[in-house]
């Protein structure tokens, strides 16, 4: 089943789908670009799985190849998009532990290119795995806006019940009653700025979800979220960038939105601080006290409600 994933608030990667394009600045030093590059070169040695497990053969991950490409000694995504094997969109039907799965940490599920079939199939396994929790993060918010409120219609709603017809040797089939929104996936857009929180928050609180989150990561400006906290977000993640070139954050914008979601009662997770803010604060590098927000963690989860409708 692979490890356990890196990401703090999720517990294992799912990728059904993978490849990207970049959209808007928090994408210019996305870690899927650097892993999709270094998982399609060693794939090609036949050494790398889906999530970075040792395994043999190469053609594994042939879905990978193409993804990237060099730009400046930097690997970029060059807009191509892939499905992935069926061994891996089936991936959470074999696990009967419950499990909170990220779904689509190399890609984007609502992405311009991913022909509707497609997004039909992942969903499907999502409403057969009603004992796991599924996490689905985008930039695309006004595709998941179109999408979500017309899956529910035809012709979405048979091609959802044909492909979970086809897995329910695997499990239970798709209840007669099956309806959007469903109870276990959780709806998030990734706002770096206000700019993005304006144009993707709106289209997130007008899809049908039975959580709804953003994710400030990389956080790259002060963010005001009080306009959509109280009664409608339920969960808002924070964190810096690492890596390469990465930019930094400074720790006053990390306290506002803290203290905004602390007013309003709505769920904060302070993933980490990513690269220093010389002469501005303290944050520390990642590490042993990389996540410490005024010397505590902040791990809060968001508690689903029964409200789920735009």
């Amino acid at each position: 089943m692979g490890q356990r994933s890196r990401i703090e608030w999720t517990e294992a990667t799912w990728n059904p789908i993978v490849g990207c394009s970049i959209v808007s600045p928090g994408c210019t030093h996305c870690y899927a670009m650097r892993m999709a590059a270094r998982i399609e070169a060693m794939a090609r040695a036949g050494r790398l799985d889906d999530e970075g497990d040792v395994v043999r053969g190469a053609k594994r991950l042939a879905h990978y190849d193409g993804l990237t490409k060099t730009v400046k000694k930097k690997a970029v995504w060059t807009g191509k998009v892939a499905l992935a094997p069926e061994h891996i969109l089936l991936k959470p039907l074999r696990r009967r532990k419950p499990t909170m799965w990220f779904v689509n940490s190399m890609s984007d599920l609502f992405h311009e290119d991913l022909p509707d079939e497609w997004i039909d199939r992942v969903f499907a396994v999502m409403a057969l795995c009603p004992q796991h929790t599924f996490q689905v993060l985008t930039k695309r918010s006004k595709r998941m806006r179109d999408y979500l409120t017309t899956v529910a219609h035809e012709p979405h709603r048979n091609t959802v019940r044909r492909f979970a017809g086809a897995f329910s040797t695997l499990r239970t089939p798709l209840p007669k009653d099956f309806n959007v929104p469903l109870p276990n996936v959780w709806l998030g857009v990734s706002a770096e700025r206000q700019q993005e929180a304006d144009e993707r928050i709106p289209d997130l609180l007008a899809t049908p979800a039975a959580v709804r989150f953003v994710s400030a990561e990389p956080l790259l400006g002060a963010l005001d979220l009080t306009p959509w906290l109280t009664g409608v977000l339920d969960w808002v993640i924070v964190g810096g960038e690492s890596g390469p070139g990465a930019r930094p954050m400074h720790p006053d914008w990390v306290r506002s939105i803290r203290d905004q979601c602390v007013s309003a009662g709505v769920a904060f997770f302070f993933k980490q601080w990513g690269a220093p803010l010389n002469g501005h604060g303290d944050p520390s590098q990642v590490g042993a006290a990389g996540r410490l927000l005024d010397d505590r963690e902040w791990n809060e989860m968001p508690r689903p409600t029964a409200e789920a409708g735009p």
